[in-house]
């Protein structure tokens, strides 16, 4: 798969939730390995679109203000494109439980309705779905592998599984094909900052480089893993590239575990400064985390010659770098 990035140049490429975090990444590099590329992104203020994470190229890509759940907007742009990265989603676990229904709109509702599209449009189109871990619960062995049952602790993780399944239900019965990556903590500049919709680990940055303490629930001690986005794209693109791909779920993951008192300690070190609390879980958080985990990626890395390459001291380190630079830009 060392040519992967070959398989781009001249495509039309369409990416959902193309101003958000990865969306914007996927976006960057496809212009850069010159495809045409085109984003679709509601920009509602909850879900993580930014538009300067389009700064500087702007005019190298298309940029349509919608909603997924618009389904006669979604039918008209999937007509036109070979490829479709479908990264829009509600990623709040807290949202899902307090509004389950607009979770269920955009996490079921709306992938169906785009599979649709592209069943009766577009068969041929290559669908690569940003799935999540969640999906997997607490951890009943680790490293936690595709074969893991799957035990949603919250809403979200529930309706983001069924528009996983949807997408691999519609690879196998119509032929469409479609690969899903399951991604567990991805981070990296662009990340939400603001609140903690996307990953605590983007309010423990802005915490840290605005002077205040990070908090560390629990014991601190829950492993985690994390990859940085530009791992995460190249992973996009390699799914994207390979029908070997289609019809299967992939796991991706990080160089190693480490607690999130481990990762506190880090991030303090790599900024210079910090102060580390250690207090208890809020009581809406206990109800749904899923202590440990890390995941096995062999599958991908088998299959499609996948592996992350940025460590997480060098992925942290760019990290906070850019939102000493811009972090402006992404909260008030």
């Amino acid at each position: 798969m060392a040519d992967h990035r070959g398989a781009f140049a001249g495509k039309r490429v369409l990416i959902s939730g193309g101003a958000g975090f990865i969306g914007s990444h996927l976006a960057r590099t496809l212009v850069d390995l010159g495809a045409d590329v085109t984003l679709v992104d509601s920009l509602i203020p909850e879900y993580g679109g930014n538009l300067f994470n389009l700064d500087g190229f702007e005019s190298h890509v298309r940029m349509n203000i919608a909603d997924v759940r618009d389904e006669h907007g979604m039918k008209y742009l999937v007509k036109s494109h070979e490829i479709f990265f479908n990264l829009a989603g509600q990623t709040s676990h807290l949202d899902s439980m307090s509004d389950p229904y607009s979770d269920l709109d955009i996490n079921c509702r709306a992938q169906l309705s785009m599979l649709e599209a592209c069943r009766k449009e577009n068969p041929s189109i290559r669908i690569v779905f940003a799935s999540t871990r969640q999906l997997y619960g607490a951890a009943r062995y680790l490293p936690v592998d595709e074969r893991h049952p799957l035990q949603p602790v919250d809403v979200n993780g529930i309706n983001k599984m069924a528009g996983e399944w949807y997408h691999i239900l519609y690879s196998r019965v119509y032929g469409i094909p479609i690969a899903a990556l399951r991604l567990t903590n991805t981070y990296g500049p662009g990340m939400r900052v603001k609140d903690a919709r996307q990953t605590f680990l983007g309010v423990w940055i802005r915490r840290l480089l605005e002077g205040e303490p990070i908090e560390v629930w629990g014991d601190g001690e829950q492993l985690r893993d994390f990859t940085f986005v530009g791992d995460a794209v190249d992973a996009f693109l390699r799914a994207a590239a390979s029908s070997r791909s289609f019809g299967r779920v992939f796991n991706l993951g990080g160089d190693e575990p480490i607690s999130l008192a481990a990762l506190a300690r880090l991030l303090v070190e790599l900024a210079g400064a910090g102060e580390i609390r250690i207090v208890p879980f809020p009581a809406e958080r206990r109800a749904i985390d899923i202590g440990d985990y890390y995941a096995d990626y062999s599958a991908i890395r088998e299959t499609l010659g996948w592996a992350p390459e940025v460590s997480l001291r060098e992925g942290l380190t760019r990290t906070l770098e850019f939102y000493r630079r811009h972090g402006a830009r992404y909260w008030p």
